[in-house]
C-alpha cells in the first residue's frame, strides 16, 4: 500500500479524524466536540450542520499536510440510530434525533407489538426489537407529530450518510448500519418496512460497506478522492481495536459501551443484535445506553473533569459493602432494552464520598458491560478468552482494572486513541483496493499498547456484587418505571 488514508468518525459527542501513512503511522489528527441539546425530557438532538462543519474542517486541515496529494481514499463512520430528516436538496428539516432519544417509545411499542419473535427472526435473522431508537419508530413519531415535515422528507439518513451525501452528491447507506431494517440477504426486510407507509421511499439505497460511493465533489478539500460507504461506528471501531477474526471479542468504551463477538454460530438471544454475515464476519453485538456518559453525568454533578474523576476511584477500593450503581440514566439498551429503568445508587452510607460514588459508577458501567458480554456469548455460543478494548473509557488504568475484574478476562488495550476513525481508515484501505482484506488491514494498521489482567481476589468479589447488581435492577425497576414516566411495562 503506497497511498495515505483518511478515517472520519462522527461520534456521539465529537468528530474525530486521522490521517494515516501506509504503515498505519498517525500523520495527523483532528478532534472537535459539538453539543447535544435536550429540548424536552427524553429528547436529545444534534445539529447536522455541526457534523458537516467539523468533517470539512478536518479535511481542510489534512489538505495542508505536505503528503496530502498521496491520499488515496476517505472512510467515514458514525453513530448509528441517529437520524436526520432531509428534503430533496439534502437540507435538514429537523435537528438530528440521536440514538439516546426516547421520544418515539410509544410509537415503537405499537410497531414492535405487530411483529412477534418468530416474525422478527424470519425477517431479520434475529429477534431485534423495535425500540425508541429504531428508524421506523422515529418516522412514525414525525409523521404523527409533524406531518408537514414528514411530507417534505425525501431522505432519512444516518450522520455518515448525510455527510457523505453532502461531500459526494450521492445518497447511499449500508446494510450493516440499517439495524432492524435489513434481513440476512442484506436487503431491506419488507415485513418491517410494511409496518409504516412511506418508510421505504425515504430510506437510502443500500451499498456494500466497502463500496465507493463516489469522489469528493469539486470545490471541497480532496476533490476527486474516492469516499467509501463505510458502516456504523461499532463495526468500524471493532476493526480499530484489532478485531476482525472468528472468536474475537471487543469492548468499545465511549459515550456508551458496546460489546461484540465474531462467531459463525448463532442462537437467537433476546437483547442481542446479530448482524447478517458479511465477508465472513457474523457479529453479535450488544450496545448499552451509558458508559462514559454515566461518568460525564457524575462529573457534572461534582463539577470535576471526567478524565480526572476516574482516577479518584483508586482511593476507594471496592469492597463487599461499597455502594452499587445502576447506570441507567436514560434507560438501558442491550441486553435489557428497557426505556423505563433509571439510574440508581444503592447501599449509600454516611461514609460515602466523591471517591466512593465514582468507584460505584465505574463498577456499574462495568457490570452493565458484563451483562452485554454474557448476552453476546450466549448468542454466539463462544466464551471470550481475551477482550480487545478501546475508546475513551479504556484510557483509565483504574477503570480498565475494574472492567477486567468484572469480566474475569484479560484485556488488550489497543494503541489508537480514535478506534472509530482508525477503523474507518481500515475500511477505506480495503475498499480502495490498497489492502487485500480486513484481517490484513487490521494487522497492518492496528497495534496493541497494553494488557490488563483480572485480580483473582477482586474477581470473586465482582461475581458476588454482579449478582447483587442484577437483583438491584429487578427489584428497583417498578419504582424506577413509575418515576420515569415511561411506564412500568
Amino acid at each position: 500500500m503506497d497511498g495515505l488514508l483518511i478515517g472520519v468518525d462522527i461520534g456521539t459527542s465529537s468528530v474525530k479524524a486521522v490521517l494515516l501513512g501506509a504503515d498505519g503511522a498517525r500523520l495527523d489528527a483532528y478532534g472537535a466536540a459539538y453539543p447535544t441539546r435536550r429540548p424536552m425530557p427524553g429528547q436529545l438532538e444534534q445539529d447536522p450542520q455541526d457534523w458537516l462543519a467539523h468533517v470539512t474542517a478536518a479535511l481542510t486541515r489534512f489538505a495542508a499536510h505536505p503528503l496530502a496529494g498521496r491520499v488515496a481514499a476517505i472512510g467515514v463512520t458514525s453513530q448509528v440510530n441517529t437520524h436526520v430528516f432531509c428534503d430533496s436538496n439534502l437540507a435538514p428539516l429537523l435537528p438530528g434525533i440521536t440514538w439516546a432519544d426516547g421520544r418515539a417509545a410509544g410509537e415503537a411499542a405499537v410497531l414492535d407489538a405487530r411483529l412477534d419473535t418468530d416474525a422478527k427472526v424470519a425477517a431479520l435473522g434475529a429477534p431485534i426489537p423495535i425500540d425508541a431508537s429504531h428508524a421506523l419508530a422515529r418516522m412514525a413519531w414525525v409523521r404523527a407529530q409533524m406531518p408537514d415535515v414528514w411530507t417534505r422528507s425525501a431522505h432519512v439518513l444516518l450522520p455518515k450518510d448525510f455527510v457523505i451525501a453532502r461531500l459526494t452528491g450521492q445518497v447511499q447507506a449500508d446494510p450493516i448500519s440499517a439495524v432492524g431494517l435489513v434481513g440476512t440477504d442484506h436487503a431491506y426486510a419488507a415485513a418491517v418496512l410494511d409496518l409504516l407507509d412511506g418508510a421505504g421511499a425515504r430510506l437510502a439505497p443500500l451499498a456494500d460497506p466497502l463500496a465507493v460511493v463516489g469522489p469528493v465533489a469539486p470545490g471541497q478539500p480532496f476533490s476527486g478522492v474516492p469516499v467509501i460507504c463505510g458502516t456504523m461506528d461499532a463495526w468500524a471501531s471493532m476493526f480499530g481495536v484489532g478485531v476482525a477474526a472468528e472468536g474475537q471479542v471487543m469492548n468499545l468504551c465511549g459515550t456508551s459501551d458496546v460489546l461484540g463477538l465474531i462467531s459463525d454460530r448463532h442462537v437467537p438471544t433476546p437483547g442481542v443484535i446479530t448482524f447478517p454475515p458479511w465477508r465472513g464476519i457474523r457479529l453479535h453485538a450488544a450496545p448499552t445506553q451509558a458508559g462514559g456518559a454515566a461518568l460525564a453525568w457524575l462529573a457534572g454533578v461534582l463539577d470535576a473533569p471526567p478524565e480526572a474523576l476516574a482516577e479518584l476511584a483508586a482511593g476507594a477500593p471496592i469492597t463487599a459493602h461499597s455502594p452499587l450503581f445502576l447506570p441507567h440514566l436514560e434507560g438501558e439498551r442491550a441486553p435489557l432494552w428497557d426505556s423505563a429503568t433509571r439510574g440508581t445508587f444503592a447501599g449509600l452510607s454516611g461514609r460515602a464520598g466523591r471517591a466512593e460514588m465514582v468507584a460505584a459508577v465505574l463498577e456499574g458501567v462495568a457490570f452493565s458491560a458484563r451483562m452485554a458480554l454474557e448476552a453476546v456469548e450466549a448468542s454466539g455460543q463462544r466464551r471470550a478468552t481475551r477482550i480487545h478494548i478501546g475508546g475513551g473509557g479504556a484510557a483509565s488504568d483504574v477503570w480498565r482494572q475494574i472492567r477486567a475484574n468484572a469480566f474475569g478476562r484479560p484485556l488488550s488495550r489497543m494503541g489508537a486513541a480514535e478506534p472509530g476513525a482508525l477503523g474507518a481508515a481500515v475500511m477505506a484501505g480495503v475498499g480502495a483496493g490498497l489492502i487485500p482484506d480486513l484481517v490484513a488491514a487490521v494487522g497492518q494498521l492496528v497495534t496493541e499498547s497494553s494488557e490488563t489482567l483480572p485480580d483473582a481476589g477482586a474477581r470473586a468479589l465482582a461475581d458476588d456484587r454482579f449478582a447483587l447488581f442484577q437483583r438491584l435492577y429487578r427489584d428497583a425497576r417498578p419504582v424506577n418505571a413509575a418515576l420515569s414516566g415511561v411506564g412500568g411495562g
